[in-house]
């Protein structure tokens, strides 16, 4: 099956400026794609470029099956995008931003108000449909923008940090608008500048640098790739926790909280071999957990930065 993004050797400047440096990216229908990065990084011109905003100097890419260059107008039917800022016309109410987009799409109206009236409830948003969005909250401007960007039923959905400025439970309630359109099969393509938010929707997660993908995989594996990751091995008392130091001469001992940190790569493999050992030495073991890096952990060790929502702005 051919993957609903397939980006190979992408390329783009503005004047002496080299944005994309050869840009490799694959992926699949029905996942969640997060591309992170430091401001400047490439992640907004890669979105306008594959929505076909933005032409590539260079480079092969191919959205929903088609050539971005040479069909750009079937790239657009079967994709939605949403901005950093939200789109929505407050002189309408929320119903009228609907019907508007079903206007512009030629859905006629009785397939406009039945489409408007379905993303009405599903975004929750029923109760001030008939209200200004000058009115509504950020999170629920925010939906409002998402439901205009599906009128059209899109295949591929490009998100541009779809939840900055927004509090903690508006950004969660477009987490869950985000898992509903994957769960009905779309495509998502995510940028973000908050490190939880990949961590809880992304199937794989990309890190741009400098214009190239400097590391790509699951959460997990990108967890994987710094190094400090541990088993932490709690003890009852001191005697086990000096037994467990000899068999771990390599581990970091807290005696207060008599505890064990045995370096570890984070796998199961590795987890597995801790606790033979234990069991072939009969140590006893209260309690223990798997301790490995976070993704700010990955982000600053893969470009050097810390977070972009550590920043100072």
């Amino acid at each position: 099956m051919e993957p609903a993004i397939s980006v190979r050797g992408l390329r783009k400047s503005f004047g002496d400026q080299v944005v994309l440096d050869g840009l490799d990216l694959t992926v699949p229908e029905g996942s969640v794609f997060a591309l992170l990065g430091p401001n400047g990084s490439g992640k907004t011109t890669t979105v306008d470029i594959l929505s076909t905003l933005t032409p590539a100097d260079a480079g092969q890419v191919r959205v929903a099956g088609f050539d971005v260059a040479r069909e750009a107008r079937s790239v657009r039917g079967a994709i939605a995008v949403t901005g950093q800022f939200t789109a929505v016309d407050n002189l309408l109410t929320g119903a009228e931003n609907l019907r508007l987009v079903a206007d512009l799409l030629h859905l006629g109206r009785t397939k406009g108000a039945a489409r408007a009236a379905d993303l009405l409830e599903r975004f929750d948003l029923v109760e001030a449909a008939t209200a200004h969005p000058s009115t509504y909250s950020g999170g629920m401007r925010r939906k409002l923008d998402l439901a205009m960007g599906l009128m059209g039923e899109p295949r591929i959905v490009f998100l541009d940090e779809p939840t900055t400025g927004l509090d903690p439970r508006s950004r969660r309630a477009v987490w869950d608008v985000v898992r509903g359109l994957v769960a009905d099969g779309v495509t998502v393509l995510l940028t973000t500048q908050y490190l939880e938010e990949a961590d809880q929707l992304a199937d794989r997660i990309g890190v741009l640098d400098g214009g190239r993908l400097v590391a790509e995989g699951t959460a997990t594996e990108l967890k994987r790739q710094v190094p400090g990751a541990s088993v932490r091995l709690l003890f009852a008392d001191r005697r086990p926790l000096d037994e467990a130091a000899r068999l771990f001469p390599s581990a970091a001992v807290d005696a207060d909280a008599l505890a064990l940190d045995v370096p570890s790569d984070g796998g199961v493999r590795a987890l597995k071999d801790v606790l033979a050992r234990l069991d072939d030495a009969a140590i006893e073991v209260a309690d223990l957990t798997l301790q490995i890096p976070d993704l700010d952990d990955v982000f600053l060790a893969l470009t050097g930065r810390p977070t972009p929502e550590e920043v100072p702005s």
